[in-house]
Parts: structure tokens; sequence; C-alpha cells
């Protein structure tokens, strides 16, 4: 058995690949402002931080404070997963979305000043854009089915549904 290579993407590539899905993410993540982010400490647990994500000009974007610790978490290993904001209650409107991947930190340029100018975050902050490696949604259908959508980079998005 030959083993998969999974190659991480860009928002808009998955947003290409995936139209449908990447706007239900979207939306999930446009309900609220303020979402989870799971990072990997020093010893390899997991750390979890309230964070702001946007997506902008074909990217997702992690914007944070200075000196942070899950700035620290992620120049160490830049693995993450990111869990849209449930909301209040337990309606989960739209499902329980997850994007997971690499955050790759931005320094001066051009697309640091174009996300400067579009969001207006209090200064000085880290950036890092994302490259993808899954993006998950969990939703109830019907009141009777739980589906779970999966997607990874070069694979169509599979669909389980359990009663």
């Amino acid at each position: 058995m030959t083993a998969r290579r999974t190659t991480a993407v860009n928002w808009a590539a998955f947003a290409e690949a995936e139209p449908d899905l990447a706007r239900v993410a979207e939306e999930r993540f446009g309900a609220f402002t303020h979402h989870v982010l799971a990072t990997l400490r020093k010893d390899g647990s997991p750390r979890t931080s309230g964070l702001e994500a946007r997506f902008l000009d074909g990217e997702l974007w992690l914007g944070m404070m200075p000196g942070s610790l899950k700035v620290l978490d992620l120049r160490r290993d830049p693995r993450f997963s990111l869990q849209a904001n449930p909301g209040d209650g337990t309606g989960m409107g739209g499902g329980d979305v997850r994007i997971s991947g690499r955050a790759v930190e931005v320094g001066d340029g051009e697309a640091r000043a174009g996300y400067v100018k579009e969001v207006e975050p209090p200064q000085p902050f880290h950036l890092f854009r994302t490259e993808l490696t899954e993006v998950v949604r969990t939703y109830v259908e019907d009141d009777t089915y739980l589906v779970t959508q999966f997607w990874k980079p070069g694979e169509p998005v599979r669909t389980l549904k359990r009663t």
C-alpha cells in the first residue's frame, strides 16, 4: 500500500475545489468574532486559546498579540486546528466547523499591508497565513442523522452519516 502525500493549500485553492463546504465554513466563522485555536506546547501537549480569524484575499489569516504563547507555539511547530465558535446555547447553527493545517508567519510586505489596511488591527501584532491540511464539518440533518464532511487537499469531500 502506498502512503498518500497530503499537500497543504491556501483558502482560495480549497474554495475552488469545494465551494459549497468553503461557503458554509466562512458563514460559520463569520457568525462570531472569536474562535478557538489549538496549538502544541513545547512539551507536545495541546494549548487552546481564543483568536480572531479573517478570510481575506483568498487566505485565512490568524492575527495575534505580540509575544503571546500561541505565537511561540506556532513558531516552534506550525501545526494548528481552528474551531468555529459554537455560539449561544446548543443550536450550532450551520454545524460545527474545524480547520487544520500549518500557520506561516507573515513579515512586512504587500500581504501584511493589505491585511492592516482592511482589518486595522491594534499594533504591534503577529500575522499568520494558513496552509490547510483538513476541513471538517459536523451537523445534524433532519433531527435524525449526524453528518460529518471531511476534506483533505487533493481529495473530494467524504461524507459520513450516522443515526
